[in-house]
């Protein structure tokens, strides 16, 4: 993101100079609609964007409001609304795994040919493309644009990696210089190294939140990196998600875990930042949306020994990173008007001037020109990070069905890395039989 700029000045001349289109400012859409409604989770990137809805409001006197529900019952409300076709709101930013329900159930509008006709697909990364807005894998389809950017990346102590007796002391242990780890063997080192229950020091955090996904988040950073994937592209899971590689993947995070802090069997983001600022992590990873928090002072009494990386290369060449963050979608049951003031409000929002402006107010943008600006990469110390992560994010299932398998799979991944029940093969071996059913049952496999 890019900082605010305290200047009313600037703040003016910005919204005078606002583009309404890709390719440059263009007159206000004629519309008889004066309002919009955004649907989004209650959470401070909402905040930002009804800001920017604000200054959409000043050049088009069109108001846009952005309505906010709670992350318990955001997936519930939409839900609801989607099962009475209503028309309540006329976007809604949602989760990327929500895809597949919003299209095959008709919930939302296509925007292929908008996004192509506008130039729009062409704007924002390849992977944040695919995964937030495509459905099916590899269709070419798109149903949302990529609108809040965010992938799991890295914090770290500086003063722990750069110290020069602790340097020293790890070079003659692992025989290669201690630093900003490459690869997650060398990740996995430097945790061990810094693990120091007795000092009250350990080496790592990692995700291991049994409720929802936040295990699987964390885990299929690894995963990915290892070069394995939920499904092949016959959306086959025997024999992939328990392959040889998984195993090892598996085995690996564990391995991750049994260097973390005590109390985090059952970490997610809050955790995460928790470990960090009481001096007890020497790495941990979150999502980048809760990075920032370790640069203030007020909360973090490291915040001036804080550093950023991006997630690691896994050892056979692949390097990933789970995805998180949303994509904005038309909500198929308004009448053509709104879908049309829809569009345009989209248009205006992802041209490049306005994506700079959502970067300045606290938006993570997935806009090329911005991720690949100076001004962009040296604003904050994670932005490099996070510009680099939005070109290897990945993401889980966005089918009708997500939501069987994640279970699922947070059952029998949390039960082998936090609760030691059997074997990494038998967790992955019982995970992939129950998907594989699921896969059966909701017609995306044959018996």
């Amino acid at each position: 993101m890019l900082k605010k700029s305290g200047s009313l000045f600037v703040l003016v001349a910005m919204i005078l100079a606002l583009a309404v289109g890709v390719g440059g400012a263009t007159a206000a859409p004629k519309t008889q609609v004066t309002e919009l409604t955004i649907f989004w989770a209650q959470w401070p990137p909402a905040d930002y964007l009804q800001e920017i809805g604000n200054r959409y409001e000043a050049e088009t006197g069109i108001k846009v409001n952005v309505v906010q529900e709670p992350w318990g019952s955001f997936y519930d409300r939409m839900s609801a609304e989607w099962a009475a076709k209503g028309d309540a709101y006329d976007m809604v930013v949602g989760d990327s795994q929500w895809l597949g329900q919003g299209a095959e159930q008709g919930h939302y509008m296509e925007l292929t040919d908008f996004m192509k006709e506008n130039g729009i697909d062409q704007t924002v990364t390849p992977a944040t493309l695919k995964y937030y807005g495509e459905f099916p894998a590899n269709s070419g389809r798109y149903w949302a644009y990529p609108t809040e950017g965010d992938a799991v990346g890295w914090a770290y102590r500086k003063d722990r990696l750069e110290d020069p007796e602790e340097m020293a002391a790890f070079e003659a242990k692992y025989g290669y210089p201690l630093a900003v780890p490459e690869t997650w063997m060398q990740l996995r080192d430097i945790a061990e190294f810094f693990y120091r229950p007795d000092e009250n020091i350990y080496g790592v955090g990692v995700y291991t939140q049994k409720d929802y996904d936040g295990m699987i988040m964390g885990y299929e950073n690894v995963m990915f990196s290892w070069g394995v994937d939920w499904q092949n592209e016959n959306n086959e899971v025997l024999g992939v998600v328990n392959s040889d590689r998984a195993v090892e993947a598996l085995e690996f995070y564990k391995e991750l875990y049994g260097f973390a802090p005590p109390g985090t069997n059952n970490a997610f983001f809050t955790e995460m930042n928790s470990v960090f600022v009481n001096g007890q992590a020497t790495m941990v990873m979150n999502y980048f949306a809760f990075l920032p928090d370790l640069l203030n002072a007020e909360k973090n009494p490291y915040a001036d020994v804080t550093g950023f990386f991006a997630g690691p290369a896994g050892p056979y060449g692949d390097r990933y990173v789970a995805l998180g963050g949303q994509g904005m979608s038309v909500l198929n049951y308004i009448s053509d008007e709104r879908k049309q003031a829809s569009l345009d409000f989209i248009k205006w929002f992802a041209s490049e001037e306005v994506q700079r402006q959502w970067a300045e107010v606290g938006g993570y943008t997935c806009n090329v020109s911005v991720l690949e600006s100076e001004e962009f990469l040296t604003n904050t110390p994670y932005n490099a990070a996070f510009a680099e992560s939005m070109t290897f994010v990945k993401d889980f299932w966005n089918i009708p069905a997500y939501g069987e398998l994640l279970e699922v799979a947070q059952r029998y991944i949390t039960g082998y890395v936090v609760g030691n029940v059997g074997t990494a093969k038998e967790a992955l071996d019982n995970m992939a039989i129950e998907q594989h059913e699921i896969l059966v049952e909701a017609g995306v496999l044959e018996e």
